[in-house]
C-alpha cells in the first residue's frame, strides 16, 4: 500500500504539469491552427491576403495547393498556401 501511495505521490505532478502546459499552450495552438486552416480553406478569387513577407495582394486564382495572386496590375505570381499569413480587411 506504501509504494501505491509513492507512486501516485511522484506522478501527479507530472499530470498536473501536463494538463497545464495542454490547455495554456497546446489547445490553443491547435485551435488557432484550425482557424487558420478555414480561412485559406474559405479564400476566393478577388480576396485581398497578407503574406508572411508582408505583400498585400489579390488572389487571382485559386488552386489545389498554391494560390495566383496579383501583386499590381501589371504582376502576377503563385504562391504557397503555407505562405498566406491572414485575410486582408482595409477598414
Amino acid at each position: 500500500m506504501q509504494s501505491f501511495e509513492g507512486l501516485i505521490g511522484a506522478i501527479l505532478p507530472f499530470a498536473v504539469l501536463f494538463a497545464v502546459f495542454y490547455f495554456f499552450l497546446i489547445r490553443p495552438q491547435q485551435v488557432q491552427q484550425r482557424k487558420h486552416k478555414e480561412m485559406i480553406a474559405a479564400l476566393k478569387k478577388g480576396d485581398k491576403v497578407i503574406t508572411t513577407g508582408g505583400l498585400i495582394a489579390e488572389v487571382y486564382k485559386v488552386e489545389e495547393k498554391y494560390f495566383t495572386i496579383k501583386l499590381n496590375d501589371d504582376t502576377i505570381a503563385k504562391l504557397s498556401k503555407d505562405y498566406i499569413s491572414q485575410k486582408y480587411d482595409s477598414e
